[in-house]
């Protein structure tokens, strides 16, 4: 049986709102926010639709926000909705807090689980080392089996567990979609694997022109690497 995600709705207004915040890394809910809004509560009724959905973080009457999602056009973003969700409720487990976790997990994933982000995202570009096993998982039974076997939850584990809310069809295009949602260097993995399977991804995003130039040139550096 499938873990159920239920989408959090966002408007056009919401989206409106939190895309004419300038780029920058911290704002100010007065200083930024509530001038956009229109009014306090406005502004934090809107935040709090994309706190929901963990795509703004806040720190003290100020917060942060993942520019990779907040960039697209409002009609690419319900086809990050799931990935959003499910990385807002992702559950990370440690043990070692080295790379032995993540070959432990791997060698006892589930039959009916699905890697993601870093480590799929390495076999299927060659791009960007892996550094967290991303993991979409049923149910509780993997996480139980961590615990059993000496592994600990909080927020310094390299073994990250997901909640399903889907069946994955596409596993290009869903690890395109992750890799939007999650945003840092996850957003260079995106544009590598749009860059390698174009045909693959029938939804694509929007990126800074800088940042895909960067993808390409560094592309084709370890291309000429690789056959010299």
């Amino acid at each position: 049986m499938q873990t159920q995600i239920l989408e959090s709705p966002i408007s056009p207004r919401d989206w409106a709102f939190v895309q004419a915040l300038p780029q920058k890394p911290v704002y100010s809910v007065r200083a930024d926010a509530v001038p956009i809004a229109g009014s306090k509560e406005t502004a934090y009724r809107r935040l709090a639709v994309f706190k929901n959905m963990g795509i703004v973080d806040f720190r003290n009457r100020h917060f942060s926000v993942n520019h990779s999602v907040t960039r697209q056009p409002f009609h690419f973003v319900e086809k990050l909705i799931p990935s959003l969700l499910a990385l807002k409720n992702a559950r990370r487990f440690g043990r070692s807090y080295n790379d032995a976790d993540i070959r432990f997990a791997k060698k006892h994933l589930p039959e009916n689980s699905f890697v993601t982000l870093d480590f799929k995202a390495w076999e299927l570009t060659k791009f960007q080392e892996p550094s967290d096993l991303f993991v979409y998982t049923d149910g509780n039974d993997f996480a139980n089996y961590l615990k059993e076997s000496g592994f600990s939850e909080g927020t310094r584990g390299h073994v990250v567990l997901l909640p399903v809310s889907k069946k994955i069809e596409n596993e290009i295009e869903q690890v395109y979609f992750d890799s939007i949602a999650k945003g840092g260097r996850a957003i260079l993995d995106a544009i590598a694997l749009e860059l390698l399977y174009p045909d693959k991804i029938r939804h694509k995003g929007q990126f800074p022109v800088e940042y895909v130039a960067k993808v390409q040139e560094d592309m084709a550096r370890v291309s000429i690497e690789a056959s010299s």
